[in-house]
């Protein structure tokens, strides 16, 4: 059967509508006007309100500064035991793909304890503890 006479036994189309909105035809719309000024005034008066303690403005800003969680938190019992360890979780990631390169070495947890050890410095020096 040929695509034309599918098209004319069977609609493409399902339902009916009186009018027809495109989701890019209200994006336009928007775009028309809010202007680049108006964005800043609603961000500086988001900024405000954050600061003044509106919750929902906190999580606004947030959610475009920083994003959402893509992991959970660790439960307090993972973090206690890590400290007891002297393990820490980020040094371990970070870690991990340099000591997969240099498994070749005959000691392989001298190795593991110095990559963990430079990732361990270097973040220190690169990252502000508060």
């Amino acid at each position: 059967m040929s695509t034309d006479q599918a098209t004319q036994d069977e609609p493409l189309l399902r339902g009916r509508s009186k009018h027809r909105r495109t989701q890019s035809g209200y994006m336009a719309a928007l775009l028309d006007r809010v202007t680049l000024d108006t964005w800043n005034e609603i961000v500086d008066a988001t900024i405000a309100a954050a600061k003044s303690g509106d919750a929902r403005a906190r999580a606004w800003l947030a959610e475009y500064l920083v994003g959402k969680p893509q992991v959970e938190a660790p439960t307090p019992l993972a973090v206690i035991v890590q400290r007891i360890r002297g393990s820490d979780q980020l040094v371990n990631e970070l870690a991990y793909p340099v000591i997969g390169r240099q498994r070749w070495s005959d000691d392989e947890d001298e190795v593991e304890d110095a990559v963990k050890a430079q990732i361990a410095a270097e973040l220190a020096e690169r990252v502000e503890e508060r």
